[in-house]
């Protein structure tokens, strides 16, 4: 039997968008939002622009025992040793339903014999050519795409992989009643932020994404410090507005804050270009031992999404809907009220609201914070895998994202959005009218009410709202 050694690759995939992309033309008026539905002959492609062949077939039912068995013998003794004979076996067992743990296995062992390996496994499984010098995203794209059923037992074999990384993910795992699609989720390089409260001002020894607790702020002129040009996101609660550099939630992705009497949380996901706020003092009947959630990041992704948790209760929550979808607060049916999020520039936030607070220079905690702490590392498009690719705009154009009073989706290219308004055109469509201070945009109905927006890359709008809208602002027929 042979085995091999578990090498861990804590480097992140990276890829390249795809070339070409087409645009629709700039919008002359404001009356229209294109189809939410691809056409049919188009060919499916990945975020790098490959093809995506068509799905294996699968079957249904339990598995086979010996499928069973080797899947035991890749996995059950993860901390020492991997089978590779047992990798072998398992792409010759003709179930592309597990296909998934090949996905899982690849995101910690791309490179060495174990992840050839499983490279060959997963083609001979599928008829899928994997081309890329890292495999994990490649593969993940096309099981995405295909959108295959896991296997039965998935979610067991899976725990056994990301707990010897992260014991502190059990919990996510513990709840059967749990609506996480785990085909979607992945490791996202970093541990999670488990940090006693009395210990936030602290960083993570072992490797988190620290959340930011109730940051110093100065006034608008205190400032200064912070580039005029460069981008804040912008809250106002209660007509106290507060501007959160994007140098600072670079390194924090998430805050825990009060603005306006009420306590908010603002996680930022960078991966996906979206910062958003949620009430976070509307604790649900069966809460104890706190009177707000405090949400923290665990370190996985679901789709290039973070994937965000209360501290309390270990719960998960959609961070782009802020349902809850695991824990305590799953059972109580909890969402979280979502808020606008500006994306604006410095200086034309403090215009707009000359009484703003701004995050101190050091965040209140004695921290040095480079001014572009990721650099270029997105320029490329996504960096995680998500599939197929919605072709109707670019991956990571950058889109306000609405959600009308009835439900529908509707995405607004903030380019084409942000030229009509400065032309003195109105930007309406299904009931909803785009605004701006001279601060960003936001939302409102035809009557006034405002919506809570947020902006977000294509990529994660579209795939987290697949049957969205997009303004085009073309008249379609006479």
């Amino acid at each position: 039997m042979r085995k091999a050694s578990l090498v861990v690759v804590m480097a992140l995939t990276t890829a390249a968008c795809s070339g070409g992309e087409t645009r629709p033309t700039t919008p002359d008026t404001t009356t229209t939002i294109g189809p939410a539905a691809a056409t049919p002959e188009r060919v499916p492609t990945d975020h790098q622009g490959s093809p995506i062949p068509p799905a294996p077939t699968v079957p249904s039912g339990p598995l086979a025992p010996e499928v069973i068995a080797d899947l035991d013998l890749m996995l059950g003794d993860i901390g020492n040793t991997v089978d590779t004979a047992a990798i072998a076996r398992l792409g010759e067992s003709g179930d592309p339903r597990i296909a998934w743990l090949f996905a899982d296995l690849l995101r910690f062992t791309q490179r060495g014999f174990i992840g050839q390996t499983t490279v060959a496994a997963f083609e001979d499984l599928t008829g899928a050519k994997i081309t890329a010098p890292l495999p994990w995203a490649q593969v993940t794209d096309r099981l995405i795409a295909w959108d295959l059923p896991s296997p039965p037992g998935y979610v067991g074999w899976k725990r056994l992989l990301f707990e010897f990384f992260e014991p502190g993910w059990s919990p996510f795992f513990d709840d059967d009643d749990a609506t996480i699609d785990w085909r979607w989720i992945s490791w996202g390089g970093v541990l999670m932020d488990d940090r006693p409260l009395d210990a936030t001002h602290r960083p993570c020894p072992e490797g988190c994404i620290p959340a930011l607790n109730d940051p110093e702020v100065t006034d608008a002129a205190g400032g200064d410090w912070y580039p005029a040009e460069a981008i804040v996101f912008g809250v106002v609660v209660n007509g106290e507005a507060r501007a959160y550099p994007k140098n600072i939630m670079e390194v924090h992705e998430m805050v825990n804050d009060t603005i306006g009497g009420r306590r908010i949380g603002l996680p930022y996901c960078t991966l996906c270009g979206s910062a958003q706020a949620y009430f976070t003092d509307g604790v649900s009947e069966g809460f104890e031992g706190a009177d707000t959630y405090e949400l923290r990041t665990s370190g996985l992704l679901s789709r290039s999404n973070k994937v965000m948790y209360e501290f309390h209760t270990r719960s998960v929550f959609d961070t782009f809907t802020g349902v809850a979808l695991s824990g305590p607060l799953q059972d109580e049916g909890v969402a979280l009220e979502m808020i606008s999020t500006r994306t604006s520039t410095w200086h034309d936030w403090r215009t707009a609201h000359p009484d703003t607070t701004i995050v101190a220079e050091d965040g209140g905690i004695g921290r040095l914070y480079p001014a572009d702490p990721l650099g270029a590392r997105d320029a490329n498009g996504p960096i995680f895998p998500i599939g197929d690719v919605d072709p109707r705009l670019p991956v990571q154009e950058e889109v306000l994202g609405v959600i009308t009073p009835d439900g529908t989706a509707i995405a607004f290219p903030v380019d084409d959005v942000a030229r009509s308004l400065a032309d003195g055109e109105l930007v309406e469509t299904a009931g909803v009218r785009v605004i701006t201070d001279g601060a960003g945009l936001g939302a409102e109905t035809l009557d006034g009410k405002p919506l809570a927006t947020h902006q977000a890359f294509w990529f994660a709008w579209s795939q987290f709202h697949p049957d969205t809208g997009v303004w085009t602002g073309v008249v379609l027929g006479g």
